[in-house]
């Protein structure tokens, strides 16, 4: 590839200071990191604790997506054929069921290769959205600033997709990434000074402005006359009971359920974050704290029990593989800028959103899923939480040395 590496050499004076297209050197320094190292790095000693810097973390998360990734195809189109296989195939299949006849694709539910077909057609439209349409956003506040486009984008722009039901409307798909861009994101500084974790708040604008197409039985499974609840939603029509009537516990941990896109396989999420603890990407901490959080209060709920409520009777271990509990366990409050920093923090954070989302699932019928909010209501208070971690440190510390 040194070609390509000559050639960008030789257009850089074109994109530097002074250059015709200087205006755009973001977009030129953006494909140029991508593609390489920086062309600027550090030749002498350095304070840096170790070889991580915002590319290769950025890196390491898409790496401990890719299982997720390929699961929401392979699950998507699954489900779609088991759908249309269940309506003897009457109906509407659009474009899609044109490319997979032209590619002479059949609609089999219990063939991998054809529900990952399918599935892609469902993916992979709303990927190019959200990259596209964000990006742009990236882009033109990178222009107007004079920065350079980071690589906190590469990730945003991936997980905001595995969030969305397949039967998300492009446009609505647009409009959510814009809104995490620009006001989850920019317009508090870009990457590094959010507080929010962006592609939650795009969803989060999403489910209040647009609750038919993110909401309800009909748009979990790509099939047209098809309505599939999730799990969720039998729980809260009666109970773990309902749930286990209509699922199994292992189907639910391995992902053939329906759900948003990316969240319905806890097994993928788990490989995900073996990646990211082992690669120091992701606190460990957050991820055992909001485990633990959540299932103390499931274990309260169950042992007070209700007459009226269902939800009180679902036990932990239907908890941690229902809704997107792994999925934003693992890749969202962990989070290394809308999370807690300190240690302590950390661990209160984690709880903190443990026991809001079971909070939201068990009492607040309103909000069958709660990691969403739970996790935006601890990126809110990561920032305070950090704050007086900090403050009784210092406190401590003045007090040993005897001031």
């Amino acid at each position: 590839m040194k070609f390509l590496r000559d050639f960008l050499d030789r257009q850089q004076s074109l994109f530097k200071e002074g250059g015709k297209l200087e205006k755009y050197y973001a977009l030129f320094e953006m494909v140029d990191t991508f593609l390489y190292t920086p062309g600027e790095v550090t030749r002498e000693s350095t304070h840096v604790k170790d070889s991580m810097d915002l590319k290769r973390l950025m890196m390491t998360v898409v790496v401990a997506l890719v299982p997720c990734i390929i699961f929401a195809m392979y699950n998507t189109g699954m489900q779609a054929n088991l759908a249309l296989a269940k309506l003897g195939q009457q109906s509407a299949f659009g474009w899609r069921g044109d490319i997979l006849s032209s590619l002479g694709v059949a609609i089999d539910p219990y063939s991998f290769w054809a529900s990952m077909a399918h599935g892609a057609l469902y993916f992979l439209p709303l990927l190019i959205v959200s990259y596209m349409v964000g990006g742009a956003w990236e882009s033109l506040f990178a222009m107007v600033r004079g920065h350079e486009i980071n690589e906190g984008f590469l990730v945003t722009g991936l997980l905001f997709p595995l969030i969305l039901p397949p039967t998300m409307p492009w446009w609505q798909a647009a409009l959510g990434v814009s809104f995490g861009v620009v006001v989850g994101k920019e317009v508090f500084g870009g990457v590094g000074k959010n507080f929010l974790n962006p592609a939650l708040t795009g969803r989060a604008f999403l489910f209040f402005a647009y609750p038919a197409q993110i909401s309800g039985d009909a748009v979990w499974v790509a099939a047209d006359g098809f309505s599939g609840a999730t799990p969720l939603s039998v729980g809260y029509a009666g109970g773990q009971a309902a749930i286990e009537s209509s699922f199994s516990w292992m189907d639910a941990f391995l992902g053939f359920i329906p759900g948003s896109m990316g969240e319905t396989s806890t097994l993928a999420c788990l490989i995900g974050a073996v990646i990211l603890i082992a690669s120091g990407v992701a606190s460990w901490r957050i991820m055992a704290s909001v485990v633990i959080g959540a299932g103390c209060l499931v274990f309260l709920f169950n042992t007070v029990g209700s007459s009226t409520n269902t939800m009180f009777s679902i036990t932990p271990g239907w908890h941690f593989v229902l809704g997107g509990f792994a999925f934003g366990l693992v890749f969202m409050a962990t989070d290394p800028v809308s999370g807690s920093m300190t240690k302590t923090g950390q661990w209160i954070y984690g709880l903190l959103i443990g026991c809001m989302v079971i909070l939201i699932r068990v009492v607040n019928q309103a909000f069958p899923e709660g990691m969403m909010l739970a996790i935006l209501f601890g990126n809110v208070w990561a920032p305070v939480i950090d704050h007086y971690v900090v403050k009784a440190n210092i406190k401590r510390r003045m007090i040993r040395n005897g001031q």
